[in-house]
């Protein structure tokens, strides 16, 4: 198998020192035009890359960061990669990425993998089912940035939404619909952000002297089938309802599904929030009302963050909290 071009190589392909080919391909001033030109030529002919492991032991930094995330079938973490990969570009900084499917385990073996391949930092948004991987990453000193979700007992940089606020602006506007009855298809509870959309629900409720019935928020993992048999259930079941706040937008497509297969008409007999504002919420049939998270500045700030600390070379523990705005659509 061939080996990578070396420097070594270039200078003897073009009869010259190494010293003269490394000043050629880093563009330094003390050096012939008409060589450098030639230098580089015979780089790219011979196929040289430059070797970013020497590079990164010289000046301390990889020039990569990594990034862990839940789910990148979700269009909205798709979303909020893309900005993260956009943001670190303009910094010069390369993007490696792990999915972890929402499994605390495989997320503990990316935040290993992440710190075993030397990244200079890490943007994570965590299953917080366990905490221990974060806490290996508080211990270890490599920069890292909580992305989506709130940690109440650990002192870490974060950036996430106002999700209360959120859950506040979906029900608050059910109700002020005329729905009294309101399902909430919840993430699982461990998560912050179900916690606090649950605490905007019923802060809600309270503000417009509704009950707060626990039997109407209904835990359930992430995704379209699983939202979809959900809401199967709780019709079947004889829940009286009129009204669905869903966790995210993909529990919302899957609960539509369900509504419209048990012959509910949307929004004439129940109405549904979603969450995130997703591309696909504008898309659907009818057009999903939802809590718009600004995805891309969710991203940007992420690894705005992240990039503050790693040239600072010190923790720097601040929490971004960003604002959330409802999108009527159709389904209310």
């Amino acid at each position: 198998m061939k080996k990578f071009v070396t420097i070594r190589d270039v200078a003897k392909a073009a009869g010259v020192s190494i010293n003269t080919v490394s000043r050629a391909l880093n563009n330094k001033p003390d050096i012939n035009k008409e060589t450098k030109e030639r230098v580089l030529k015979i780089a790219r002919e011979l196929g040289y890359i430059k070797d970013a492991t020497a590079t990164s032991l010289r000046y301390g930094l990889t020039k990569v960061i990594g990034v862990i995330l839940e789910d990148s079938s979700n269009p909205f973490y798709s979303e909020v990669l893309k900005s993260i990969e956009m943001a670190a570009r303009k910094r010069g900084f390369n993007v490696i990425f792990m999915n972890t499917e929402k499994d605390y385990s495989l997320e503990e073996d990316a935040v290993k993998t992440m710190l075993s391949r030397r990244v200079d930092g890490i943007i994570i948004s965590p299953t917080q089912e366990k905490s221990e991987d974060i806490q290996l990453l508080i211990k270890s000193s490599v920069p890292f940035v909580i992305l989506g979700v709130h940690f109440e007992d650990m002192e870490v940089p974060e950036v996430h939404s106002n999700d209360v606020k959120g859950g506040y602006l979906a029900v608050s506007h059910l109700i002020e619909k005329g729905r009294k009855k309101i399902v909430y298809l919840s993430g699982y509870l461990y998560k912050s952000v179900a916690r606090m959309r649950l605490e905007g629900y019923r802060r809600a409720l309270y503000e417009h002297m509704l009950p707060f019935d626990e039997s109407y928020v209904f835990e359930v993992e992430e995704g379209v089938e699983n939202s979809y048999k959900k809401m199967l259930d709780i019709i079947e079941s004889g829940l009286q309802f009129d009204g669905v706040f869903c966790f995210n937008d993909i529990s919302a497509i899957g609960a539509i599904q369900a509504l419209r297969e048990k012959g509910y008409s949307i929004p004439d007999d129940v109405s549904v929030v979603g969450y995130d504002d997703i591309a696909f919420a504008h898309f659907i049939q009818p057009k999903l009302t939802t809590v718009r998270i600004d995805k891309q500045k969710e991203g940007e700030e992420a690894f705005e963050l992240l990039y503050e600390m790693i040239k600072r070379k010190e923790f720097v523990n601040k929490k971004l909290v960003l604002d959330v705005e409802l999108v009527v659509r159709e389904t209310t």
